[in-house]
């Protein structure tokens, strides 16, 4: 039967021949937290790689990261609408484990302008055109599914489509990019919104209306 202290003894003489081998290599475990430059929050999901390899990791929900390394390894810092940013381990380290703060700046990307047509070309427009069919029949029953009372209706039972969920998307986002870093203004410090509801209150606006 083995004894304890001889099993005690072997795992301490493995793990320091593991410690060994890990001071040959120059293996070094990176750890730390990706941060935007201008506010210093953590970016998500960022994405850490060692160059020149296939080796890398990304950073969690609030931006930490760790990876091993070994001394004089290039590591990427990329995540999308920031700039690429480079860290090289130093080989000067004498220590097997690394912490690091790296700061990413926002990179702004402008696309080309790009027009969507219904035709490839204005001969097809112009053949599609004359070719439409414009009886007054059509005419009428265009007429009467444009109307505002139908337009009312439909609009009634309809989701948001692409463009307005793009712009409900974009003015939320750009509404958390304006207090981004700070407290957002509340209403129950509004004096304005305060002289309003007493306004209403006064009216009686919220009085309960008497059913019929």
């Amino acid at each position: 039967m083995v004894k304890p202290l001889t099993i005690l003894l072997f795992s301490l003489l493995l793990s320091l021949n593991l410690f060994a081998q890990r001071d040959e290599l120059g293996l070094v475990q990176v750890s730390g937290i990706v941060m935007t430059s201008d506010s210093l929050m953590g970016i998500p999901y960022a994405s850490i790689a060692i160059k020149g390899t296939s080796r890398g990791t990304f950073s969690n929900y609030n931006g930490f990261f760790t990876i091993v390394a070994q001394k004089s390894d290039i590591l990427q810092f990329s995540s999308l609408g920031y700039e690429v940013q480079e860290l090289t381990v130093p080989d000067s380290i004498t220590t097997n484990k690394l912490t690091v703060v790296q700061l990413m700046s926002g990179d702004a990307i402008n696309l080309p302008e790009t027009i969507v047509f219904p035709w490839p070309d204005k001969d097809h427009f112009k053949i599609e055109f004359l070719a439409m069919d414009v009886r007054d029949q059509m005419k009428e029953r265009a007429e009467a599914n444009l109307s505002r009372e139908k337009m009312v209706e439909l609009s009634a039972g309809m989701m948001m489509d692409g463009g307005e969920n793009g712009d409900y998307y974009l003015r939320t986002m750009a509404a958390r990019s304006y207090y981004k870093g700070q407290i957002p203004p509340m209403n129950i410090f509004n004096a304005f919104a305060w002289a309003q509801f007493i306004k209403a209150w006064k009216e009686g606006k919220f009085k309960r209306k008497k059913k019929k």
